[in-house]
């Protein structure tokens, strides 16, 4: 992946949403009561020197380089240990913090110097959930974040030879309180990660070995492709983007949400990044319980909290274990002891939750592209856009998309802003964009499509024009900024228009029931 993306394209973009800008009728700046040192702290940080540099310059073979840490993220000052294989006789480790940075959107923070390379084995899955660990390897070192910032990181691993991978980290932080909470979506990396051969989806024989996929993954294993594949397609832009507007941020992933009871304490908001699936039952509670205390919830992606997880422990610590035995439930240790935590999706046996009490929208379907299409122009969130009944936007949606059904799930009141007509799987049926509010005054948001985030690089991936980018920015720079503000219900309460959709209360694709 070429992570060097136009970044004149993306800074003029911001620039035209920057401090200054007046949006949905609150400052950049925020209310007085907005925590002014964290506001600082994002500001001063990213108006230090970027790194342009930043990109894998060449991956090689898959195992030319690679590597993974034995901590999903770290409170700062706090260590972690690397482990590494490599072919090469001697590698070198850097870590830069994903931000602005003036459009160079990472900065160096830490370099190792020459560091002795060595090959470590590839394991066989074992067990009956056919699980691949890589606890077994050697560390290569460890590393301190004394002087690291908050943030979301990329260790970048460059052997003697060239080749290059990189392994993510989070450094937390310590306290949410005042603050937009940014949630890493480790469970779901690991999820899709076929490092050794399996993930939950596949076996050693590709897509069509769903029979030998893992029933758990570990997050003892490097991350396979570059090393951070889904961060930088559906996180790292909209990161680039939260820090570029000067936000009081907190950073964590959502395996520390299934740790910490308190985490989400007096947070403004909390964001789901563009690909968030697996759920734990105390993730999802706790995202629904903070809401209910005001905290804003925004979803920048689509198919969000769909599949139930539950975490266990690893030779490297609690919660490195991602369970979830999706369509072979009875199969679940759990299944007759505690139906509530059999892991398969929410929506289904035996204990079915469907995830859109939370997230307004319910996934429907992949794979497809669509126009998206503008409902609402009138709504706050589309302010400064220039948005009319006539603006579509193409492909947009996809390639996996969530609808508001209506059903007796649905949070009320909600309203659709987007409205967009798409075929899929053969069935006519639509996506929505939805904003409701919560009695608590929260407001929830849901893009209700998997491209949202990859749109705001404005690189034109998968035919989405670039000049649409800055459609999807100012959008997300309006929610972003009101939601830093607190409960956003109190400002802008959803005008509640679900009949004007004739919605339809179940999974049109499924049913093979077209809607147009």
């Amino acid at each position: 992946m070429n992570t060097q993306w136009n970044r004149r394209h993306f800074l003029g973009s911001a620039a035209g949403i920057g401090a200054g800008a007046v949006i949905a009728g609150c400052t950049a700046g925020g209310s007085p009561s907005t925590p002014a040192r964290s506001r600082e702290a994002v500001r001063d940080e990213n108006s230090l020197r970027g790194h342009h540099d930043w990109g894998l310059g060449r991956r090689g073979d898959d195992r030319a380089i690679e590597g993974y840490t034995d901590r999903v993220s770290v409170l700062p000052g706090e260590t972690f240990r690397l482990f590494v294989s490599t072919t090469g006789r001697t590698f070198r480790a850097e870590a830069f913090r994903m931000g602005w940075y003036g459009g160079a959107q990472a900065r160096r923070v830490w370099k190792s110097g020459d560091l002795p390379g060595r090959r470590q084995p590839v394991p066989d899955a074992a067990g009956e959930t056919r699980t691949v660990s890589a606890a077994e390897w050697r560390p290569s070192t460890r590393i301190s974040t004394g002087g690291w910032p908050e943030g979301s990181y990329l260790i970048r691993l460059t052997a003697d030879s060239g080749d290059q991978r990189y392994v993510p980290v989070t450094v937390r932080s310590r306290s949410a309180a005042g603050k937009v909470v940014l949630m890493n979506a480790v469970t779901t990396w690991q999820a899709y990660n076929t490092w050794g051969g399996r993930s939950l989806y596949q076996g050693p024989d590709g897509k069509g070995d769903y029979d030998g996929r893992s029933l758990a993954v570990s997050c003892d294993r490097p991350y396979d492709h570059n090393g951070a594949r889904l961060f930088l397609v559906y996180e790292q832009p909209a990161i680039a983007l939260a820090e570029s507007l000067g936000l009081p941020l907190a950073y964590t992933t959502n395996m520390d949400l299934d740790a910490d009871l308190g985490l989400l304490a007096r947070a403004r908001a909390v964001i789901s990044l563009g690909h968030d699936e697996y759920w734990t039952p105390a993730m999802r509670h706790r995202v629904t319980a903070a809401r209910d205390r005001g905290t804003n919830v925004a979803f920048l992606g689509a198919n969000a909290c769909f599949r139930r997880i539950r975490m266990e422990s690893t030779a490297h610590g609690d919660r490195r274990l991602v369970v979830c035995y999706k369509t072979d439930w009875k199969r679940d240790p759990w299944y007759g002891r505690d139906d509530a935590g059999v892991t398969t999706d929410w929506r289904e046996p035996p204990r079915a939750d469907p995830e859109n009490s939370l997230t307004g929208t319910l996934y429907e379907s992949n794979g497809t592209s669509a126009v998206y299409t503008v409902a609402e122009p009138g709504h706050w969130l589309f302010a400064g856009t220039g948005a009319t009944r006539s603006t579509r936007i193409p492909n947009l949606v996809g390639t996996e998309y969530d609808r508001v059904t209506g059903d007796a799930h649905t949070p009320r009141p909600i309203e659709i802003i987007a409205h967009s007509p798409l075929k899929c799987r053969g069935v006519r049926s639509y996506q929505d964009s939805a904003y409701y509010t919560a009695e608590s005054g929260a407001g929830v948001f849901n893009t209700g499509t998997m491209r949202w985030v990859e749109s705001l690089k404005g690189d034109g991936a998968h035919g989405i024009p670039p000049s649409s980018a800055r459609f999807t920015r100012r959008v997300t720079a309006n929610l972003l900024r009101a939601f830093a503000q607190g409960p956003a219900g109190r400002r802008h309460s959803a005008r509640d228009n679900l009949a004007r959709y004739d919605p339809f209360p179940s999974n049109a694709i499924s049913l093979h029931h077209d809607l147009w």
